[in-house]
């Protein structure tokens, strides 16, 4: 499918997890060892915050991650406190630089790994759930980005879980009535600059991996002389679909059906339970 990863700690460099890491962003790319997919080079996209008033920037393109000279560069180039990466590997819907993670509407980000099911069945209901405000800011394709559009209308600059559950829930309801079982799996992520919210969940309770990273103010106690942590700082947080380093203590399984909220250096975890809005 895809694989996705996103951070908030001290300001450090994209490269640091897109590339230089042992099982980097670019190395899933092309050797997943999580993914339901081994290859990911259905295009790619980083979307990061600069300073607080800012809207986010993205950069977006349709060819494979390994591939694009230009992204080693820019990743060297860009330091950000809080930024998302994504891999995609396409399903349902065209390679193009419009279909590409991270989404963006006003500060929000949004990316997406997993599919709904017989999505082209669905895709006219699903869309004619979306408000009509926000309709015009609609690019691509993808039933990722449908996700997205509904979760807006259900709140997501409010309430940003109870949003995605009720946008998991319009998606299961809308399945139901066309007679198509277990709808949607999906681990996603939608940010703010503030704050990072994260779900893994899927409706036969099967969802594509994710993990987060463990208290890294534990870690550089127990690894005192790695600089990689010094570097992050100690409120740093990662969540991600597969881990970047094989290092013991540093990830940790997000369970079926939660829901992950980082802000401020606090990480809050709940229950990931679909209703109606």
């Amino acid at each position: 499918m895809c694989r996705w990863l996103a951070y908030t700690g001290n300001p450090i460099q994209l490269e640091a997890v897109l590339f230089r890491a042992r099982h980097s962003l670019i190395d899933q790319s092309l050797h997943s060892r999580l993914g339901a997919t081994t290859t990911n080079g259905d295009g790619f996209g980083v979307g990061w915050y600069g300073e607080p008033d800012e809207l986010p920037f993205r950069y977006r393109c349709a060819q494979p991650a390994w591939s694009d000279r230009n992204l080693r560069d820019a990743a060297r180039a860009v330091r950000s406190r809080v930024f998302v990466a994504h891999i995609r590997s396409a399903t349902d819907t065209p390679s193009q630089e419009t279909n590409c993670h991270p989404f963006r509407y006003g500060r929000w980000l949004f990316v997406h790994n997993g599919l709904i099911r017989d999505y082209p069945r669905l895709r006219r209901d699903l869309m004619l759930g979306i408000n009509p405000d926000l309709f015009a800011s609609i690019e691509g394709s993808t039933d990722s980005e449908v996700m997205f559009y509904l979760a807006l209308t259900f709140g997501l600059e409010i309430e940003p879980v109870q949003a995605l559950e009720r946008m998991a829930c319009f998606v299961e309801e809308t399945a139901d009535k066309h007679g198509v079982s277990e709808p949607l799996n999906m681990t996603v992520c939608a940010m703010d600059g503030e704050q990072i919210v994260a779900a893994r969940y899927s409706s036969e309770r099967n969802s594509r991996s994710l993990y987060h990273s463990t208290s890294i103010r534990h870690l550089m106690e127990l690894y005192p002389d790695d600089p990689r942590f010094a570097a992050v700082g100690s409120d740093a947080f990662l969540v991600l679909s597969e881990p970047l380093l094989d290092l013991e203590g540093l990830w940790q399984e997000v369970p079926e059906s939660v829901a992950i909220v980082a802000k401020r250096g606090r990480i809050e975890g709940r229950i990931f339970n679909p209703r109606r809005a």
